[in-house]
């Protein structure tokens, strides 16, 4: 699955989806698609990412207690 870095804008390749919509975890691994050759997957936090067309994750995937509130 392919997500985007809000800051740079770069693509990045989730390696782990089960994490991703795991609310209880705060960062997933992810390799940046930037450059010709394959990038070492690096941590990146949920609150960084949102899918290539700018929306937001869904907020189930970032916050455990999302039906509190």
């Amino acid at each position: 699955m392919l997500l985007q870095e809000k800051e740079t804008g770069n693509l990045l390749e989730i390696m782990d989806v089960k994490l991703l919509i795991d609310p209880n975890e705060e960062a997933v691994p992810a390799r940046d698609q930037a450059g010709q050759e394959e990038q070492d997957p690096e941590k990146y936090t949920k609150t960084a990412l949102v899918f290539p067309s700018g929306e937001s994750l869904p907020r189930c995937w970032i916050d455990a207690n999302y039906r509190n509130n």
